[in-house]
């Protein structure tokens, strides 16, 4: 799945490629860094979950997820630069599956075995820690460098037994343990549009990056057990990634913003390596994803002392997304809508977000279909370094 956004991002069905707020950390766009007071420590610490029902014809089933979401801190650095390091999910992998085949005698032709129990599942995913660097340029124009760690660990499993116990099952797995080393490149550019609005612009891309780790094959079957094997054999990519943005502000009171994101994943490889593809009848290839996400928000009334939400800032989002894989040559779309609102907390710019996200995966297809609601919570950190007292 694409990767998760802080809470403030996910309320706004995703999109952050263009918005330049100095209340918040943009963990999409490193040009956003230089979005701040000029003395000003920011931070971002989240929690997400996500609930969800499959359905594939009459069966039925349920998972729930439930992780940190990111940990981000922001600062300045020398005039007009700004620095940000974090790290967050950038992927999940969770499914438990199961089916049992009930068998007559009649059917055996060589003993009784019983019904079969057969079951697959999976668990783990790929963390992003990065670090990135971003400077204003003409009081308008920020660009942004930042690096990229992916790392972690997906294991996957799928077995067969028997009622009688006198005949073996079998269990084959994979554990795969995975590196890999990008950069990804942003820029906004500001407009101003009257005494009060602003239209920013903002672009990002992602370079592609080759995996590194290993694969570790297992089977309670020993002639099958293959051992570890070395994935940088295998000329495995994660997918390049271009993001386009444009966002509306209309001064400290509310914004609109619309972004589109396009990743390559064409000529990755996972479709043909033992661990990423897919064993079964179905055709796994990937694709192309590509992704269309807007939001909007309103602050009724930052300073209103009289009523605490108006203070409050609330948002609304949507979303579609084309994952970066092909099913039976059919792409899988996911579609969904986000609530969400920031409620302030002591003085300055801190405050405690939260966001749902109510979408289904698999629409338009004859395949498993997934409902799922997820929620957020962030904790919007802010301070003031290096100031000195004064005395009278």
């Amino acid at each position: 799945p694409p990767p998760r956004r802080a809470a403030t991002d996910a309320a706004m069905g995703g999109a952050g490629v263009a918005p330049r707020n100095k209340r918040f950390v943009n963990t999409m766009n490193p040009a956003s860094a230089t979005a701040r007071d000029s003395l000003s420590f920011m931070a971002d610490f989240g929690l997400s979950g996500k609930a969800s029902l499959f359905k594939d014809g009459d069966l039925k089933g349920t998972k729930t997820l439930f992780n940190i979401n990111d940990f981000v801190i922001s600062f300045p650095m020398w005039r007009r630069t700004a620095f940000m390091v974090g790290i967050q999910p950038f992927s999940d992998t969770g499914f438990s599956l199961s089916y049992i085949d009930k068998i007559t005698s009649g059917e055996q032709s060589i003993g009784y075995t019983g019904n079969r129990a057969y079951g697959a599942a999976g668990d783990g995913g790929l963390n992003q820690f990065f670090a990135g660097a971003s400077a204003l340029l003409w009081n308008r124009l920020s660009i942004g460098a930042q690096y990229n760690l992916f790392f972690g660990t997906i294991s996957k499993y799928s077995q067969s037994q028997f009622t009688d116990a006198s005949y073996r099952g079998q269990t084959m797995g994979d554990t795969l343990q995975v590196r890999a080393h990008s950069a990804k490149f942003g820029l906004q550019y500001e407009q101003p549009v009257g005494a009060a609005g602003k239209f920013v612009l903002g672009a990002t891309y992602r370079l592609k990056a080759k995996v590194t780790g290993h694969a570790i094959e297992y089977s309670n079957v020993a002639e099958l057990d293959l051992g570890t094997h070395d994935l940088a054999k295998d000329n495995i990519r994660l997918g390049d990634e271009i993001g386009l943005g444009l966002a509306y502000n209309q001064g400290d009171k509310w914004s609109l913003e619309l972004d589109y994101l396009r990743s390559d994943w064409s000529d990755s490889n996972f479709d043909l390596v033992r661990g990423f593809r897919n064993n079964g009848v179905h055709a796994f290839t990937t694709s192309t994803a590509q992704s269309l996400k807007a939001g909007f928000e309103i602050t009724p009334n930052r300073n209103d002392i009289r009523y605490f939400l108006r203070r409050c800032t609330y948002r609304l989002g949507a979303y579609m997304d084309q994952s970066y894989y092909q099913v039976d040559g059919k792409n899988i779309m996911s579609a969904g809508v986000t609530l969400g609102m920031t409620v302030p907390v002591f003085q300055g710019y801190n405050g405690i977000t939260f966001a749902i996200d109510l979408g289904q995966r698999g629409f338009g297809s004859n395949f498993v279909k997934e409902n799922y609601l997820g929620f957020h919570v962030g904790f919007n950190i802010f301070d003031i370094w290096f100031r000195k007292p004064q005395y009278q």
